[in-house]
């Protein structure tokens, strides 16, 4: 997008947040860069460059603005579409890995030298992981300044800075003001404690339209009794991250995902974000599944009637191909039982002072060593849960967020007792793949059934099947499609 300037330039003249995060303009005359919908005055062509990301911008020479805040714009849908090594590095900076293992261990995550991936990302995306890590650094450390109480030294060491004068000297050179001065201009709320967790309140902003109803439902109505719960107008979870652990309350609303996170170690903060974008498919393109879909004769009524209908995706991979053998052939609330059993005896406890939250999901490890008593469904589904479980376990098989995804799929179906329907889910809500289709799921049945849709043809629906499986899905009278009390949310049949 950034090197199709005329597009460029028409967005910003638009001033249009749908391509918020997706590109950024630097500016010359003022040496700010901004997001495209920056309210100030749209600037002369001649002034601006673009740069697909805000670490490009920065290694350029330009300070973010002030008024449009460009680190808090939504993440560019494209490291989810792609598939190529540099949509999994962009994921896996993401989500923290540079900061826990260096350059080194992005590098061998991905199969390739770190001189490799520096080259392979700086020719892509204009700066190398370094430059990437500490643009996220900088963007957490802002939020923690102005959403919490904590104290510089706390702030800088959460956001992952190695000293407090590495933490001076990024903020100001990004922002053009100091920790302190940023933190003068926000009217902060106490940052809570208890249950060994430090808690902070966000919003998530969602890329425009953002219909909740199906990602929200679908993950109230599966919920596993101990790792989720929906109370008080809420969706709450237990989440394992590489550091201790937290939990997060979420609901929709106008400005974006009200989020609480409450974290043992809040360095993992950035982490936990990131997955829970993940979890509501926060960075995905609408207007780009609308444009498509929208012109297919049969779904266009739906998804015109509904913009912005996401994936329920999954915190952690492991956890949800695990969940979706648990839920082979049976109904959701088998699954759930299921579930409920497998977290009981092998999951995690927590104290998290959040009613109904008492464990993290299992790991593959434990899930592997469950009981016969715990797994109490037919033999030939309990050996493959196991054998799922250990692949996991011994990383034979990577469904992380850096995972190849053809090599998941490939590795995925050659399993024994795990077919077409559990692997096209997981790389649907797993691996976060667009274009992946359960095209024997029940649901997606029924759906095109009651449209009449011929599901030979589903090809034309490529490359956002994955989303055309969210309008079929929502044809069916089923507690996935609502959130219980939102009054603006319902399925397709009523």
């Amino acid at each position: 997008m950034h090197t199709d300037e005329a597009a460029c330039l028409s967005a910003i003249r638009a001033k249009d947040a749908r391509f918020d995060g997706v590109f950024y303009t630097g500016v010359t005359s003022t040496g700010i860069y901004c997001r495209p919908s920056c309210p100030a005055r749209t600037p002369q062509a001649c002034n601006v460059r673009f740069y697909p990301t805000a670490a490009a911008a920065q290694a350029a020479g330009f300070r973010a603005c002030k008024r449009c805040l460009p680190g808090a714009a939504p993440g560019s849908p494209e490291w989810d579409i792609r598939g190529d090594t540099v949509a999994r590095a962009m994921r896996l900076i993401d989500d923290g890995v540079v900061d826990r293992e260096g350059v080194p261990g992005l590098a061998a995550k991905l199969g390739y030298s770190p001189r490799q991936v520096q080259r392979l990302l700086a020719c892509s995306v204009g700066a190398g992981p370094v430059a990437l890590a500490r643009t996220r650094r900088a963007h957490t450390a802002r939020t923690l300044l102005e959403a919490t109480d904590l104290r510089l030294t706390d702030v800088a060491f959460a956001s992952g800075f190695a000293s407090l004068r590495s933490f001076n000297a990024t903020i100001t050179e990004v922002y053009a003001a100091t920790p302190s001065q940023l933190r003068a201009r926000t009217r902060r709320r106490p940052t809570p404690a208890g249950e060994g967790l430090t808690f902070v309140d966000l919003i998530l902003p969602a890329r425009a339209p953002f219909c909740p109803c199906n990602v929200f439902g679908h993950l109230i109505a599966t919920a596993i009794p101990g790792v989720e719960s929906f109370h008080d107008g809420a969706y709450h979870r237990t989440l394992r991250l590489p550091v201790g652990h937290g939990v997060v309350s979420l609901r929709p609303s106008n400005s974006g995902i009200q989020a609480r996170l409450g974290l043992t170690d809040i360095s993992q903060l950035p982490t936990a974000i990131s997955r829970i974008r993940r979890l509501l498919d926060l960075d995905a393109d609408p207007s780009a599944v609308t444009e498509h879909l929208g012109r297919d004769p049969h779904l266009g009524p739906l998804v015109h009637a509904h913009p912005g209908r996401r994936i329920p995706r999954s915190v952690d991979g492991d956890e949800l191909a695990l969940r979706i053998v648990l839920g082979q052939q049976v109904s959701t609330a088998a699954a759930q039982t299921h579930g409920a059993r497998l977290v009981a005896a092998v999951g995690t406890p927590v104290d998290t002072g959040i009613d109904g939250l008492t464990h993290l999901f299992p790991t593959p490890d434990a899930a592997a060593e469950a009981p016969d008593s715990t797994l109490a469904f037919p033999d030939a589904r309990r050996q493959t849960l196991r054998r799922l479980a250990r692949a996991l376990a011994d990383g034979e098989l990577d469904l992380g967020v850096g995972a190849d995804r053809h090599d998941a799929r490939r590795q995925l179906g050659s399993m024994r007792g795990i077919g077409l329907w559990t692997v096209e889910m997981v790389a649907m809500r797993g691996l976060g793949d667009p274009d992946a289709f359960p095209g024997t799921d029940l649901g997606v049945l029924h759906g095109a059934a009651t449209l009449g849709i011929d599901l030979a043809g589903h090809d034309a629906w490529r490359p956002w099947r994955s989303y055309a499986t969210q309008y079929l899905w929502a044809l069916t009278p089923h507690a996935v499609n609502t959130i219980p009390g939102h009054p603006g949310c319902r399925s397709e049949i009523q």
